[in-house]
């Protein structure tokens, strides 16, 4: 009889640990036009905070803004053309 107890008591104890250990249910995964649009997003701030950066430059020059901006321009356009590409 003690036995059956024991066994009962360490049956009962080990399912209650497995049962315990279930995992939350996964989390939708986002399409991918959604995150196309996550990342337009974040590409978008990144261009407005660099170009605020460049333009409130304190000792770069008008030419020297000037360039940096149209090397910006341009790799902005090129990572949007590739988005684009990617819907």
């Amino acid at each position: 009889m003690k036995k059956l107890l024991i066994s009962t008591l360490l049956l009962f104890g080990l399912s209650m640990n497995v049962f315990g250990q279930k995992h939350p249910p996964v989390p939708p995964h986002p399409s991918k036009n959604e995150l196309v649009n996550l990342k337009a997003k974040e590409l978008e701030k990144k261009y407005n905070t660099e170009k605020k950066l460049i333009l409130n430059h304190p000792l770069a020059t008008k030419q020297m803004k000037r360039d940096q901006m149209k090397a910006l321009n341009k790799r902005y356009q090129t990572e949007k053309r590739l988005l684009k590409q990617a819907k």
